[in-house]
């Protein structure tokens, strides 16, 4: 997963983003050391149509694919994946350079504020 936000917006909202980047640090931790049945039960109300066996299955390829890592840094080999994605599907014709856009303070700064 890949969030963006404007250079502007970063530097107004410090406190913001940081907030974001340490809950989403929070939930990735919390469904690594959770079994895809407890993570499928409790997001199955985003899914009303969906019984907790299939969402479970659904969650543990997920988990799988480690497309879930705890790790909120995007390295640049799966920054160039995600272009590579997004180039594929027409989104985009070139991506930015990795060095320019990446900012990986808050999710440096998410893991180290995390408390169990």
């Amino acid at each position: 997963t890949c969030y963006s936000a404007l250079g502007s917006y970063i530097e107004k909202n410090p406190e913001i983003i940081q907030g974001f980047s340490d809950a989403l640090y929070e939930a990735m931790v919390w469904v690594d050391e959770h079994t895809a049945v407890e993570v499928a039960e409790v997001i199955l109300p985003q899914f009303a149509d969906t019984d907790v066996e299939f969402l479970a299955k659904i969650v543990q390829n997920y988990k799988d694919l480690n497309a879930w890592n705890p790790d909120l840094v995007l390295g640049e080999d799966g920054y160039n994946r995600l272009i590579n994605i997004m180039k594929s599907a027409g989104e985009i014709e070139e991506g930015a350079p990795y060095d320019k856009i990446q900012t990986p303070d808050f999710a440096i700064n998410a893991k180290e504020n995390y408390k169990k």
